[in-house]
């Protein structure tokens, strides 16, 4: 009797729990934290990283720094200061930990002592610092900060008299690169490197010259010398993806050029041993992506090389290992963020998978990792389950450990749509395609569910199995959601994401289309049910879906490019596209460029369409969208125009202005759904 009411009452239990799992929703967003930018100490025994959160009130992220034991334990704020604070880099020794954080004068720097738990602010900036780097013996930092100038005046009107109300004196620009989506203007001036004692006292400024000095920093291991990437060539303004290695004497100011090559050198490390340098680079041929190689030279500049030759796929967050013989990589395979290590003699060996998780809003690649003297990693690892958690992979172990779960009071008691890896072939090619289902929440097979279509930005980018806010959102609301990495994604080799070279869009419509036909005979989706939505390079794909075909029952085309003409000379990265997208600059090819341009198509539409986009958005101008909208006024195709305040190209960085996109998306495909007319 007694067991019969043990499995009754176990059973009730489980009943109880599962009733309390409710659906991901939207103000479910304030609830969720991240862990960025783990570094872990010299000896590997803590970590200090930065815990990201939203804030409901301030309509915005905002984190702090926390430290914690390799082992999970004693996870603990490390300031009780709330503000933001972060770039936490370790004393050579470990016995101190430097970070930014904001005031309300702006960021600046602080130390933290681990023995005391003292914490104290050591500079007064008239900017924020960047790139904070310790000296190898521990007695300075390093960093970059901006220094202004004056804006180019070309005439003066008489002064305004006493008390008089006339407008501001004009904004005057000379400059090629002036404007940046999220930023606005730029005010002139130009990052130079910094040194300041690491027990405070007056920063001094290593660097001169109308040149931008920012990036990676790393000292001689004497400590005479600093070593950056920069752009110090007499065109830098019409040479915008190259980059040099220089180096800097520290007391002299010198400075000294160590490679020459048309292309990005960049992410300069010195190793142990102070005779080489590690760095990230490639050769520019003009195209519209290359894989960024990790290359050696000793370092007086000479014997310069590639060791990367074996992996295919962009380095970037380059770390020596404590021996010299081997530098630590971050790359992206197939959609999943890994942590690798390339022997000076070229082998490289996978160390870590599923990498990233700090980008929330769509499964995005990022995240980040740092290691330890004795070759422990600290990462941000993420599963499409949870958002980057801490993991820690010891030194000759082969199984990570996740050490934080900073979610689980939340997501344990939330049904989230379940994501499922797909490949199929491409019909034009027959070449493997990688692509992402998710399913609604608690999934039922006999159910006939509306099928979403989500393509991803760049479009030299990939989604992943992460993490992600607005997929699970559209789980949520009842959406088989499909998102696809076609040819031109990242993470599958450079001659996969260079398919698009003055071929965008292109192929890669057919790469999306397969995969809905692929659903279609898989049975999880149906052609009286499609729906199709993207943003920016995303919004481009869905533009150029419904003007290539009527299969969709409505779209939602969020901040895209209609006219590669007009939005070429409009963006704030307008000098960027000529020869790197398509030959020539529009005047010089106006008929290319138009072939390409969704405008051209929208005679086709017949698909329901809401155009959505950011009214402060630089990369995609509203203009672009007010294209495609008034056009299909003038049609009569049911459309309207969703335009959201204060929102830049990232629509979703406010966590309200995610809510808005997601919320308007599902209200516009709602509105043409069948099952929900049969309920």
């Amino acid at each position: 009797m007694r067991k019969l009411f043990l499995l009754l009452f176990l059973g009730a239990a489980v009943q109880f729990s599962l009733a309390q799992k409710k659906d991901f929703s939207y103000l479910d967003i304030f609830d969720l934290q991240y862990v960025s930018d783990p570094q872990i100490s010299p000896n590997g025994d803590w970590v200090v990283y930065q815990r990201m959160g939203y804030d409901i009130m301030k309509d915005g992220s905002s984190g702090n720094l926390w430290l914690i034991n390799v082992d999970g334990s004693q996870n603990q704020k490390l300031t009780s200061r709330e503000v933001n604070e972060s770039s936490p880099k370790w004393s050579p020794s470990g016995d101190r930990i430097a970070f930014t954080s904001s005031t309300d004068e702006g960021s600046e720097i602080y130390m933290y002592w681990v023995g005391t738990g003292k914490v104290a602010k050591l500079t007064q900036l008239p900017f924020s610092p960047s790139s904070l780097t310790w000296s190898p013996d521990g007695t300075q930092l390093a960093f970059s900060m901006n220094v202004p100038q004056a804006p180019p005046v070309i005439a003066k009107i008489p002064a305004k008299p006493k008390g008089a109300k006339w407008e501001e004196a004009p904004r005057i620009t000379d400059r090629l690169y002036h404007e940046a989506d999220g930023r606005g203007y730029i005010a002139p001036g130009f990052n130079h490197i910094f040194v300041v004692p690491a027990n405070g006292g007056a920063p001094r400024q290593v660097t001169s010259g109308d040149w931008h000095h920012r990036g990676t920093l790393s000292w001689a291991k004497d400590g005479s010398k600093i070593y950056f990437s920069a752009n110090r060539v007499a065109d830098w303004e019409y040479r915008f993806r190259n980059s040099e290695i220089y180096s800097v004497d520290v007391q002299t100011g010198s400075i000294a050029t160590l490679t020459d090559r048309n292309g990005p050198d960049a992410e300069p490390q010195v190793s142990p041993d102070g005779k080489y340098i590690a760095y990230v680079s490639f050769e520019d041929k003009v195209q519209t992506f290359q894989t960024r190689q990790l290359h050696i030279m000793n370092v007086d500049g000479s014997n310069q090389h590639v060791i990367s030759q074996g992996l295919d796929r962009s380095v970037s967050d380059i770390q020596w290992n404590s021996k010299g013989d081997g530098v630590y990589v971050y790359y992206d395979d197939k959609g999943n963020g890994k942590v690798g290590l390339i022997s000076l003699d070229g082998k490289a060996t996978k160390l870590v998978d599923n990498v990233g998780g700090t980008t929330l809003g769509r499964p995005y690649s990022g995240g980040s990792y740092s290691v330890s003297s004795d070759g422990s990693i600290a990462y941000t690892q993420t599963r499409p389950e949870y958002p980057a958690d801490l993991a820690i992979l010891k030194s000759k172990s082969k199984n990570p450990n996740r050490i934080t779960s900073l979610n689980n009071a939340l997501l344990n008691y939330r049904d989230l749509g379940k994501v499922e890896e797909i490949w199929y072939k491409s019909s034009v090619d027959g070449r493997d395609i990688q692509g992402w289902v998710v399913y609604p929440p608690n999934y039922d097979a006999s159910i006939k569910y509306p099928f979403m279509v989500e393509n991803h930005g760049g479009p030299i980018a990939n989604y992943g199995d992460r993490f992600s806010i607005e997929m699970q959102l559209y789980a949520s609301a009842g959406y088989i959601v499909f998102y696809p990495n076609p040819r031109g994604s990242t993470s599958y080799g450079e001659e996969f994401a260079n398919l698009l070279y003055n071929n965008y869009p292109g192929e890669d419509y057919n790469d999306v289309m397969d995969g809905v036909d692929f659903c279609i005979q898989k049975g999880i989706a149906h052609e009286d049910q499609l729906f199709v939505t993207g943003g920016s390079a995303g919004g481009i794909m869905s533009a150029w879906i419904i003007g290539k075909n009527n299969r969709f029952e409505a779209a939602v085309v969020a901040k895209p490019v209609m006219n590669w003409i007009s939005k070429t000379l409009t963006a704030d990265n307008y000098f960027y596209y000529a020869e790197n997208r398509y030959p020539g600059q529009p005047w010089e090819n106006f008929e290319g460029y138009w072939k390409f341009s969704p405008l051209s198509l929208v005679g086709n539409v017949q698909t329901p369409t809401m155009v959505m986009v950011g009214m402060n958005d630089l990369r995609t101008p509203p203009s672009e969208a007010k294209q495609l909208y008034h056009a299909l006024k003038l049609r009569k195709i049911e459309t309207v125009l969703v335009e959201i305040p204060g929102a830049s190209h990232g629509i979703a960085n406010k966590p309200s202005n995610l809510m808005t996109k997601v919320a308007h998306t599902i209200a516009w495909f709602d509105k043409f759904r069948t099952d929900k007319e049969d309920e």
